[in-house]
């Protein structure tokens, strides 16, 4: 048959594409914008008949989606390997699961079986002259899902960018197929940088150099480093997610990847994540390059770009350098992600390096996210072997090849100047030692 005969005989309607899912079924919705709300709302129709559904996510922007709603409990069961505002609350009250897993290796984990799918539910571009469809802005793990569900069932939307890059899939590939025209699920964007991320950003700012290739996330943080980097040439990006912070540094000629050792020329991610401005922006532009992620966050891989710098947040940091990116004591706020695979390639690269960036405090001054000892049951995100540099709005410490009483002066420096003797005090009754003053 044709690739348009193909198309024909398998396209359904959403309610009864999700007839194919049944009660004890693993399903994996599209990861971040490509989560299909015509299907998800159609799956959710399907509740009252449906007992332990498992909805295994990475991330979503989805935080209105009903599966994880306490009424869903008994027939949708949440799975999660990166929590998010909508599935905090289900993993707190034990309606949810939480997964731990590095972001590069869920395409192993789905190709393996060790996390086998039943259902996968996305969304993907019309298919082109040829029967290929993109997966537009998510290409992550929903590249080897396509191969490793039993069943694929994909809402082809007018409103998903086609995207340059391993992005294509053929209508051949698609069990099920259902046609809408729904907007993209987006990220709100987020408010204007405060006083102090606006410093932490220009101090963040001070460790880049020209021909630098960068890993950068989405949010408030990132938009307030992006703000200080317009006096830099050069610029390349390698990055899990792009987001709307980067439009103007590429417009401005700051970003151009021309000094990139590793796909030249071009910016390189796993997934878009942000407002319809940047999915029109990467809509058939070839200056940015998608591929799976078990490419683009293979350290080894990354490790390949000369003078990588990997930028990343955290929750807390204790005095040894550890940090806490995931979580607080026990209760999960979000996951490892993409963290540990970037500042380890930095790591690996020429010339390369890596900022965990944070503000010196939470609740609104009283409490220091740099702490003597990380709170009871909080996993650590990076080992204090992995941390290089850190930084918040009272300065940069250089942790690598330090003493333990050096890294600890050094984050003691940088520490709100309200907590700074109190940290000294618990550093000694701790482990004996009096610091220096720095």
């Amino acid at each position: 048959m044709s690739w348009q005969e193909i198309y024909k005989k398998r396209l359904t309607t959403a309610d009864e594409a999700v007839k194919l899912i049944k009660s004890g079924d693993r399903i994996v919705p599209g990861h971040a914008a490509s989560e299909s709300r015509l299907l998800i709302d159609a799956l959710m129709k399907r509740a009252p008949e449906l007992r332990n559904v498992e909805i295994w996510q990475g991330v979503t922007i989805n935080n209105d989606a009903p599966y994880y709603r306490p009424e869903m409990q008994g027939h949708f069961i949440v799975n999660t390997a990166f929590a998010s505002p909508g599935t905090r609350e289900a993993i707190w009250e034990n309606r949810g699961h939480f997964t731990s897993l590095m972001f590069h290796r869920f395409p192993r984990a789905f190709r393996e079986k060790r996390i086998p799918v039943d259902v996968f539910i996305t969304m993907v571009s019309p298919p082109d002259v040829h029967g290929y469809c993109s997966l537009g802005v998510s290409v992550d793990y929903s590249k080897q899902l396509i191969e490793s569900a039993k069943i694929v069932i994909a809402e082809v939307n007018p409103n998903m960018p086609r995207t340059h890059g391993d992005t294509f899939v053929h209508v051949s590939e698609l069990d099920c197929i259902v046609e809408g025209n729904g907007p993209l699920l987006e990220l709100t964007r987020f408010a204007k940088p405060n006083p102090v991320l606006e410093q932490i950003g220009k101090n963040v700012a001070s460790l880049i150099r020209d021909g630098d290739t960068l890993q950068i996330g989405a949010g408030t943080l990132p938009d307030a480093i992006m703000s200080y980097l317009k006096d830099k040439n050069d610029l390349g990006i390698h990055s899990e997610v792009v987001s709307d912070g980067i439009m103007e540094l590429i417009d401005s000629g700051v970003v151009n990847g021309k000094k990139k050792t590793l796909h030249p020329n071009k910016a390189v991610a796993t997934f878009v994540y942000g407002t319809r401005k940047i999915y029109d922006y990467v809509d058939n532009n070839p200056f940015f390059l998608l591929y799976p992620v078990d490419y683009v966050n293979n350290p080894f891989v990354i490790s390949q770009n000369d003078n990588m710098v990997a930028i990343n947040s955290a929750l807390e940091i204790d005095l040894l350098g550890q940090v806490a990116a995931e979580s607080i004591g026990p209760k999960q706020f979000s996951g490892i992600g993409g963290q540990l695979d970037f500042i380890r390639g930095a790591a690996a690269s020429k010339n390369g390096r890596s900022i965990i960036a944070l503000q010196s405090t939470a609740q609104n001054g009283k409490i220091s996210r740099i702490s003597c000892q990380l709170k009871a049951g909080t996993p650590v995100t990076t080992t204090r072997n992995d941390v290089h540099y850190v930084v918040t709005e009272y300065g940069v410490a250089d942790l690598f090849c330090k003493t333990n009483e050096e890294r600890a002066a050094a984050l003691i420096s940088i520490a709100h100047p309200n907590f700074r003797d109190q940290l000294r005090e618990e550093y000694k009754s701790l482990f004996g030692v009096s610091l220096p003053q720095i």
